[in-house]
């Protein structure tokens, strides 16, 4: 039974644009609550919002579809881990060291990652397009890691809040690949309610260490408010925008979406960090742009 939605939910590109601004927002707001919230904090309290919301919306599949938990909890266990406890940490603690505008433009790289790591353990074969595509992109990401200076490989002067995201990525990728293991059948609410369940079980020692390391919640209004932002938008409305505008337009053309977040996110930044983009910005995320629109020139198959 599909719910009913709202007449402006009818379109699904605003849905999509709208997922990706709230993801954006994300990562700013990472990085503006750097100082008030621990980084695993930041994640265990926003996917605990997000639980309380989206349980209520599973609970009816419960009875009909417990049987598919049980059958396919190593999937659910993997994904829970990748893409519940591991991406957003990762990229919590990489804004306690690089900018919003670095993250931002580093998460534009998952398209590739993914590409890259579904040719080497699924021998998907690449055109001598797409290989130029991962290449270019692969020099736009290694043109933010490095501030636009070369020379800093040879150093090793490479920021650590930018080898994070990177981790990140990566983690993001295999979640990404590893969504075609999920439970068919299953109801996206009952879905998303296992997976954030699972996903805070693990984060919880994290969270208990990182508090017993003296690391605590500054609690205020601004504080507080990032945090209801977060388990409300980008964990919660995010997810239903984007599954119900994949549903609409397909994954393929719902994916192009993901790369609105480096515009949404430098924008956002300049507003509310004063983070200004500099020429090494604009010239990464061109070269990033530039290989995705490479790899993406032609329609995927379904």
């Amino acid at each position: 039974m599909k719910p009913e939605w709202p007449r402006w939910c009818s379109n699904p590109y605003l849905l999509l644009t709208l997922s990706a601004l709230f993801w954006s927002g994300n990562m700013v707001l990472g990085r503006g609550l750097r100082d008030d919230i621990p980084p695993i904090a930041l994640a265990f309290w926003r996917w605990l919002i997000a639980f309380a919301l989206v349980l209520p919306l599973a609970l009816p599949h419960w009875s009909a579809h417990a049987h598919l938990i049980r059958r396919h909890l190593p999937a659910l266990l993997l994904l829970a881990a990748l893409g519940i406890a591991s991406y957003n940490t990762l990229a919590y603690l990489a804004l306690q060291t690089t900018t919003a505008t670095n993250a931002l433009l580093l998460n534009a790289f998952v398209p590739i990652a993914t590409l890259t790591l579904a040719w080497i353990f699924f021998k998907k074969r690449l055109s001598r397009m797409e290989g130029i595509g991962v290449a270019v992109s692969l020099l736009g990401a290694l043109t933010l890691i490095t501030r636009g200076d070369p020379a800093s490989l040879a150093t090793l002067t490479l920021n650590t809040g930018d080898l994070w995201m990177l981790g990140a990525v990566l983690v993001w990728a295999c979640y990404t690949l590893g969504l075609q293991f999920r439970p068919p059948g299953m109801p996206p609410m009952l879905l998303l309610a296992v997976l954030f369940a699972l996903g805070l079980i693990m984060l919880a020692p994290f969270y208990l260490w990182e508090i017993l390391q003296g690391r605590h919640i500054q609690l205020h209004t601004g504080s507080l408010l990032g945090l209801a932002y977060l388990g409300i938008f980008p964990s919660f409305i995010g997810y239903i925008f984007y599954n119900r505008g994949v549903a609409e337009v397909g994954a393929s053309r719902a994916s192009l979406f993901i790369h609105l977040m480096p515009v949404f996110g430098i924008l956002l930044a300049a507003l509310f960090l004063n983070e200004r983009p500099s020429l090494y910005h604009l010239l990464g995320m061109s070269l990033i742009f530039t290989g995705i629109a490479l790899v993406t020139r032609k329609p995927v198959r379904p």
